[in-house]
Parts: C-alpha cells; sequence; structure tokens
C-alpha cells in the first residue's frame, strides 16, 4: 500500500537546479522534492510519498492525518 504522509516544510533550498525542502515529521526531518508543488513555502503543511511533495494541505488536514497514522502506529516507520 502507498501511504503519503503529511508534514511541515522548515526550510527551501535549490539542489541541482531543483527545489528541494526539509520536511518535519513530527521530528524526523528529512530532504523531500518539491518539483510537483513549486508554489509551496515554508511553513506550509506538504504530503509526500517516496521523497516528493504531492500536494500543499492545509494544516488540519495535515494533524489530523497525522493523529490517525500514530492512533493506528504507522508513524513508528517514518
Amino acid at each position: 500500500m502507498c501511504l503519503a504522509i503529511p508534514g511541515l516544510i522548515e526550510s527551501i533550498y535549490v539542489q541541482d537546479n531543483i527545489n528541494m525542502a526539509k520536511v518535519n515529521f513530527g521530528g524526523v526531518k528529512r530532504a523531500t522534492c518539491l518539483a510537483y508543488v513549486p508554489h509551496a513555502k515554508a511553513g506550509d503543511y506538504v504530503l509526500v510519498h517516496v521523497g516528493f511533495a504531492l500536494s500543499v494541505i492545509n494544516e488540519q488536514e495535515a494533524q489530523s492525518t497525522l493523529q490517525v497514522l500514530k492512533d493506528i502506529g504507522e508513524l513508528d516507520e517514518i
């Protein structure tokens, strides 16, 4: 099953001419490609799958999704 995880963009940078971000997933920080969401900015929540931000979502949706994932034990694998 494929699952996109919500995370908070902390900072944006360019690497090899590609917009990238440092995204915080509840304390775990990962490099994430922003090629599919060029309008994303620091402070936005994004849905991330295999290192690519797929869409920008609002904070309420992000928090709700993170809580469900926590409740079913899926956040342990981030």
